[in-house]
């Protein structure tokens, strides 16, 4: 028997789903068309690559260089066990931050539970790196914790006053003038590297 030239032919299918060429026609849209507008989340390791130094600044800055690496590596381990929970939408930087001052707060508190030696074993003087701002730490440190915090999370995490309000308590317009305040303290008192040659965040 000779086979049918076209699917018009075919049994079981309705003579309606086929178009004038005889193929099928369907309702589904082309795969690309279908994922317009998605928000697929990245691989938590991208997350880290891509926001790692961001919040390695912002730490130096709150908690001092010493105890810096505690606070990225306690910030990224809560980020890593919370990211499956995470909207894709959400703002990733704001997201770390806040994790980053919770873990901030924690190591300052633990910190002042710390037993201070009486007599501590002096330590050989370490050759500063080039990228070594110990200073820029030390004059951040001399600054009140909200203007320190408002400083760091604007202008070296790069978020708006808003969001740091939400972050540290108050209102946006007191995280502006905490973060203004802590910037001419700075300039005051520090004469390196100015702060505000980092991305600031926006209003």
């Amino acid at each position: 028997m000779a086979r049918p030239s076209s699917l018009s032919f075919v049994p079981g299918i309705p003579r309606r789903s086929l178009n004038k060429k005889g193929t099928m026609e369907t309702s589904r849209k082309p795969t690309g068309e279908r994922l317009q507008g998605v928000n697929v989340k990245q691989p938590f390791e991208m997350v880290v690559c891509d926001h790692g130094p961001t919040v390695l600044r912002v730490c130096r800055a709150v908690v001092g260089p010493v105890d810096a690496d505690d606070a990225w590596s306690d910030t990224f381990l809560a980020a890593m066990k919370a990211y499956s929970d995470l909207p894709a939408d959400a703002n990733l930087e704001a997201w770390l931050v806040t994790i980053a001052h919770r873990k901030a707060i924690d190591i300052t508190r633990a910190r002042a539970r710390r037993a201070i030696p009486i007599d501590p074993i002096p330590e050989p003087a370490a050759v500063p790196s080039p990228d070594d701002h110990s200073d820029l730490a030390e004059a951040l440190e001399r600054l009140p914790d909200k203007q320190r915090h408002a400083v760091a999370y604007h202008y070296l995490g790069g978020l708006p006053h808003a969001e740091v309000a939400a972050i540290v308590g108050g209102s946006t317009d007191a995280a502006r003038r905490a973060a203004a305040d802590g910037i001419a303290s700075l300039r005051r008192t520090y004469r390196g590297i100015d702060p505000t040659s980092a991305r600031p965040g926006k209003e």
